[in-house]
């Protein structure tokens, strides 16, 4: 049972003596791994080296690193410490790293020589992974060393109510948000998300660590889910697609959470062709961030016979996974194509209208709204967002538009900030990218509002076309005509080189909507 194990490392690490010898993580690229036994003894003393250091709990220690084989022990050993573990993004601008530094009020910061050079003026004590001796900070292999040699003295009694981790998230808003999560809260989580994985599976799933594990979805839905189950991270710190299919031939991975970006170049990018896919041990992927075209998933699975597409869902506010998919073999079924799947165990989920706040019934799409253990305390430091989305009988307010049919599966159709309204109707965008995919000639695209004295907002379709196709805008726009009612028609079409998307693979609208009013400002 879950309530056996208060806090998250021993939830986690439950049952290891087992797995001892078993590698738990591995650089796909470097062939560096650490095993089970490696995460278990360095955990704790790291744990007992922060706590000598002056780390107190509830304090926070930041973490500025790509996806490392360490990555796992360094977030449990913070945990255990009763720290709070908070990921940043190693490619961010210092003054970005600067920000989420000063906003958690962290005491500390845990880097390797790559990014030391980022953070050695934030002015909090600095951990370097590695080997090398940097001036000015603390090193990895000496901090370990100093926490073989310390006792027990001085553990600290950690609840489940305490905070583990602050990931920092834009949320339903906008702005960057720490999202303070309890250990109860990811462990409810993986509870929840686990629930379905059969006992004859433990040690035996490969799982590609692609995802940054500074992201809620890497450190617990790919990092904590794999460790619980005893199988094995493939740790990949960028998206090069050789790379990729080389790890996934090479390390024969079973389980690869992926973003839709990825998929687009698996089912359109000849380099693909240069493998023998026959040596694929992939039995499943499953993606997130961002809605999947439902063309886009036809042609994956007319290259990929033999691999199960799951589409899920989660956020950052809800410690990651929200809704998603069973195990067939268990009688639990798969979710409809397109679906993000069902109500997971231990969650209640309710559409409401977002004007009026009534719930809405069956096949009525509406802002979806979640409750249970896995709902984050709150922002960090900001009880004004916080109101704004929870209210006062717990319900998560996400942000997103939804619906759920007759059978329970949930299809994901937009985020409220993202709906166009033209003419007071409202135009979904992933709908209409949707459509532009499956034009032969379109390689990738966004679609974006744009001001418009009359209709208050336009869709316009930023589009990255094929080199050799000859469409021009005009055979664009009557194309996606011919496919939607009159009110979601494109109004206007741009040809650009790529679509900005994060690192979890969400398109990047603001940035394009933004580039466009400035030209046309010209």
């Amino acid at each position: 049972m879950c309530t056996n194990f208060c806090v998250k490392p021993e939830f986690v690490l439950q049952g290891v003596e087992q797995y001892v010898e078993k590698v738990a993580f591995v650089e796909a690229v470097t062939g560096k791994s650490v095993t089970y036994g490696d995460v278990v003894r360095d955990s704790k003393r790291l744990a007992k080296a922060l706590v000598s250091l002056g780390l107190r709990k509830g304090q926070v220690m930041v973490v500025v690193l790509p996806n490392v084989a360490e990555y796992g022990i360094i977030a449990l050993g913070i945990m255990s410490a009763g720290g709070v573990f908070s990921g940043a993004n190693p490619t961010a601008l210092v003054s970005e790293i600067k920000k989420q530094v000063e906003a958690s009020g962290a005491r500390g910061i845990i880097t390797d020589s790559t990014n030391f050079e980022k953070v050695k003026t934030l002015g909090v004590p600095i951990i370097v992974l590695g080997e090398e001796k940097i001036e000015g900070a603390v090193n990895w292999r000496d901090l370990l060393e100093a926490g073989d040699k310390l006792g027990d003295n001085n553990k600290v009694e950690i609840l489940q109510t305490d905070l583990c981790a602050l990931p920092f998230s834009s949320g339903t808003t906008g702005l960057q948000k720490g999202v303070m999560l309890t250990h109860r809260s990811l462990i409810a989580n993986l509870c929840s998300t686990l629930f379905s994985f059969r006992s004859e599976m433990i040690g035996q799933v490969v799982t590609l660590g692609l995802i940054p594990f500074f992201h809620i979805y890497g450190i617990v839905g790919i990092c904590c889910a794999t460790m619980k189950n005893k199988g094995k991270v493939v740790a990949m710190s960028r998206f090069d697609l050789r790379l990729f299919l080389n790890a996934l031939i090479a390390h024969e991975v079973s389980f690869a959470p992926i973003v839709p970006p990825i998929i687009l170049n698996l089912v359109k990018n000849p380099i693909v062709d240069e493998f023998d896919l026959s040596k694929l041990k992939l039995r499943s992927v499953m993606t997130a961030a961002a809605p999947l075209a439902p063309e886009l998933l036809t042609a994956f699975e007319a290259k990929f016979p033999n691999v199960q597409v799951q589409e899920a869902y989660g956020l950052t506010e809800h410690s990651c996974i929200t809704l998603t998919h069973g195990d067939p073999e268990k009688g639990q079924g798969i979710a409809k194509r397109n679906s993000v799947g069902f109500i997971l165990p231990n969650l209640e989920v309710k559409f409401i209208d977002p004007d009026t706040g009534r719930s809405l019934p069956k096949n009525t799409s509406g802002e979806i709204c979640v409750r249970s253990q896995c709902v984050m305390q709150g922002y960090f430091e900001n009880k004004e967002e916080t109101e704004k989305t929870i209210d006062e009988e717990g319900w998560l307010h996400t942000g997103d538009i939804g619906y759920i049919d007759d059978d329970g599966d949930i299809f994901i159709v937009d985020r409220i900030k993202e709906l166009i309204k033209y003419k007071g109707f409202q135009v979904a965008p992933a709908e209409l990218e949707a459509i532009l995919l499956t034009h032969p000639s379109v390689e990738d695209v966004a679609v974006v509002p744009l001001p418009d004295e009359e209709a208050g907002e336009i869709p316009a379709a930023c589009v990255v076309i094929n080199p050799k196709a000859k469409e021009k805008e005009e055979d664009i726009l009557n194309f996606v005509a011919a496919n939607v009612a009159n009110y979601k028609k494109i109004r206007a079409v741009y040809f650009v080189e790529s679509i900005p998307k994060s690192l979890s693979g969400k398109i990047m609208r603001r940035v394009l909507r933004d580039k466009i009013l400035s030209i046309k400002r010209k």
